[in-house]
């Protein structure tokens, strides 16, 4: 490639960074000129037919659509709960295992957040966690940066085992199922020495941005817990992994690490004597003019989370293909065939949606628990009337996307833009390339929104530079899945979900400013490893 190639290709990624972070936009400014940019270099430079950038801003809409419902769900569902009075119990019982504000992080963020990601991933597990923190008095900042970095580690088997099954499946053509999961029991092993620590980075980075006296020491101090809390959910998930499969180790290793770090916090085992406490947030971002039925509701612990468990539930029993519940909903499907007469398809199952769940059972509880209508009501207003800021980032930012990867259709003979970007790494690196690979999957859940995505548009380079460098493929891979497991935490979209259902719309750049870092440091921990495992 040109100069110039290079430059183009890298125009989707450096202009976020540019609008986004370093200049401070909003989402709502900063995508729409993403966008546009893009649009004008792939036109110019890449000579991407019209016609395919249109069929691909087509599809960015209608899978920012699905995204919307998603959103939409999640605010819709706390809107209820809150108006109900189970918010406040849900807060009262956590506060119940411990006080303690980084404990609370550990249990919702880390393990909580891991089981959602297990059983459906797309963006759920900080939809629904940050509000959660919310409500138990985090600032709402704070509850996104959390929320995103301890929806990581999970990634790797997200979705019932999705990112590994379909993502590698898909992108490397005649893998077998021993061969996959020979793979993801590799990156699981790396994740038990690199991933059990992000639960003291995240307590690292709570106390010193959020924190009252803005030290790391205060986070660093729960080591014992924060260690122990790692090792619950990543050693688990490696057995699954190695003994069970692909589909499940996300989702038993985070019940087994809930099961275990709760027993333990309830006894003030491995915990400071005095709870630390974030300075109070100044107000209820998590849905206040939603107006409740009850002042001091008198619901028991388990009705307050029986929606939640309900979502979790159908989301597990709808995502199993040994069940006929997925075929189901997937078989009632809205078909887009070839855009535009491109080659761009795609389709959207609505029953099949996470957020079409949060919805139903939302609605559910409001006519179960016998809300008045006119409570109803206002959640309905308050949900709705928080999606145009949504609408517009994500109309803009999963179309720039869509362009960025169906580049590949273009007049200049060029491979799409990821492609070349990863050939062009690959040859420049090919020498310690261990290092370099889990940044080019990271690279890939940052523009594609997703770990499946990323292993089916990198999993094809990822091999064939580990066999031109004569490295064991089969580490290469686990890399790239652990790299798309840190993109996850700076992920455009992902941001935009889950600082519209905490009110932060406009501050995508500071949230991303803040999960950096440690997307960046996961990076950098696996590929030292895998280069002392190649060794």
């Amino acid at each position: 490639m040109t100069s110039l190639q290079v430059i183009t290709a890298l125009v989707p990624i450096l202009s976020v960074l540019l609008f986004l972070v370093v200049m401070r936009l909003p989402a709502t400014r900063a995508m729409p000129l993403s966008l546009l940019a893009t649009i004008i270099v792939t036109f110019w430079v890449w000579q991407v037919p019209l016609v395919q950038l249109a069929a691909s801003i087509l599809e960015g809409w209608i899978i920012a659509f699905t995204i919307l419902v998603i959103v939409f769900g999640a605010i819709m569902l706390l809107n209820t709960l809150k108006a109900t009075g189970a918010l406040t119990v849900i807060s009262a019982g956590f506060s119940s295992v411990s006080r303690d504000h980084r404990v609370q992080v550990v249990i919702i963020a880390w393990l909580f957040g891991a089981f959602l990601e297990g059983a459906s991933g797309f963006g759920t597990p900080a939809a629904i966690g940050a509000p959660l923190l919310v409500a138990l008095g985090f600032p709402p900042m704070a509850a996104v940066v959390m929320a995103l970095i301890g929806d990581s580690a999970p990634v790797s088997f997200g979705a019932i085992g999705t990112p590994v099954i379909v993502g590698l499946g898909q992108g490397i053509s005649g893998i077998s199922p021993s061969e996959l999961q020979a793979i993801a029991v590799i990156a699981s092993g790396i994740d038990v020495l690199i991933a059990s620590a992000l639960p003291l980075t995240m307590l690292a980075l709570l106390t010193r941005f959020f924190g009252a006296n803005k030290s790391w020491r205060e986070g660093l101090a729960i080591w014992p817990f924060a260690l122990f809390s790692g090792f619950a959910f990543t050693l688990p998930a490696y057995l699954v992994a190695r003994f069970v499969g692909l589909e499940f180790p996300s989702i038993l290793g985070a019940l087994a690490g809930l099961g275990l770090v709760v027993s333990v916090a309830r006894r003030g085992w491995l915990l400071p004597v005095t709870p630390w406490r974030l300075p109070p947030s100044g107000g209820d971002e998590a849905g206040a003019s939603v107006a409740s039925l009850a002042d001091k509701p008198t619901m028991g612990l388990f009705r307050a989370w029986l929606p939640y468990l309900v979502v979790a539930g159908l989301l597990v029993l709808t995502r199993v293909d040994a069940l006929p519940f997925k075929a189901i909903l997937q078989s009632l499907a809205v078909d887009f065939p070839q855009l535009l007469g491109t080659d761009i398809s795609t389709s959207v199952a609505p029953l099949y949606l996470p957020g079409t769940l949060f919805v139903l059972v939302a609605i559910a509880v409001a006519a179960l628990w016998r809300l008045p209508l006119a409570i109803t009501a206002s959640v309905w207003r308050e949900s709705l009337g928080r999606l145009l800021p949504t609408m517009i980032a994500l109309g803009t930012s999963v179309p720039m996307v869509r362009i960025f990867i169906n580049s590949g259709v273009n007049g200049a003979d060029l491979a799409s833009m990821p492609t070349a970007l990863g050939q062009l790494a690959a040859a420049t690196f090919s020498n310690s390339w261990p290092l370099f690979a889990p940044f080019i999957g990271a690279l890939g859940s940052f523009v594609a929104g997703s770990s499946t995505f990323s292993n089916m548009m990198f999993a094809s380079l990822q091999q064939d530079a580990a066999l031109a460098s004569d490295l064991p493929p089969g580490v290469i891979l686990a890399l790239q899945m652990l790299g798309s497991n840190a993109g996850n935490m700076i992920c455009v979209m992902n941001v935009v979900a889950a600082a519209s259902v905490v009110k932060l719309a406009g501050k995508e750049g500071e949230i991303i400013r803040l999960t950096l870092l440690p997307a960046l440091l996961y990076c950098g921990a696996a590929g030292l490893v895998g280069w002392w495992l190649t060794r």
